[in-house]
């Protein structure tokens, strides 16, 4: 009798762990990483040049420091990056290969989808000089990057992504992280190479975590290059 119980119990025993080594496979199977896109804006650039902006318009000195104290701030987080990424464009290309100099490892992708254009906005003097195929257009191109970046995990691992872009881009983005009208868009202002976190879940669910960061930039040595922002130059002084 004492022998046939024991046969029992043993076998309960090898039934349970049995089972939680199913249940276990099964949730390591479900589990999935979670993927966090850091945006950041290029820096500082030459806005009186007017040749074109894929071969023109590159960064100013003040713009390579910017684009510096931002890789440090990358540098310094204890997060293993998988992406970079810049839009064609000279002054975001530029500011993503000093980030590249940090994060050599990573081959640096450029896309013409997140080059800077402007997108439909309530204030007709920001869209006055823009053809409705010009805004139909960066709308298409906004929305299609979007769909391409902004994505979960595919699998256990987490994601760690930079794309360097454009102001107009980013604050696009924003509104559709907040499900805000995209329109809404000019209601926020962005500094360059500050620095815009998302977190996207598991269940594609998205978590704004900050927005236009510039904590790693001294005050005078910020800026945003729009209309309503005069230029700095970088002065280095030598000591004596």
């Amino acid at each position: 009798m004492k022998i046939k119980s024991l046969t029992l119990f043993f076998l309960f025993l090898l039934l349970l762990v049995f089972s939680t080594d199913c249940f276990s496979q099964n949730t390591d199977a479900d589990a999935k990483g979670i993927r966090i896109v850091y945006l950041i804006r290029h820096g500082e650039y030459d806005q009186t040049d007017t040749s074109n902006s894929d071969i023109g318009k590159k960064l100013t000195p003040l713009g390579i420091a910017q684009a510096r104290l931002v890789s440090a701030r990358l540098k310094g987080m204890p997060v293993e990056f998988t992406l970079l990424t810049s839009s064609t464009m000279s002054r975001a290309r530029e500011t993503a290969m000093v980030i590249n100099e940090d994060f050599p490892k990573l081959a640096l992708i450029q896309d013409s989808l997140i080059c800077e254009c402007t997108p439909p906005s309530w204030r007709k003097d920001v869209v006055a000089g823009e053809t409705e195929s010009d805004l139909n257009m960066c709308v298409k191109n906004i929305e299609q990057a979007f769909k391409e970046y902004f994505i979960p995990s595919p699998d256990v691992r987490d994601r760690n992504d930079i794309i360097v872009c454009h102001g107009n881009v980013i604050r696009y983005f924003v509104t559709k992280v907040l499900k805000a009208d995209p329109m809404s868009w000019l209601q926020m202002s962005i500094g360059n190479c500050s620095l815009t976190i998302i977190r996207i879940l598991p269940d594609g669910s998205m978590k704004l975590a900050a927005y236009g960061d510039m904590g790693h930039i001294p005050p005078n040595m910020q800026t945003e290059t729009s209309a309503d922002n005069s230029s700095k130059e970088l002065i280095i002084y030598e000591e004596n």
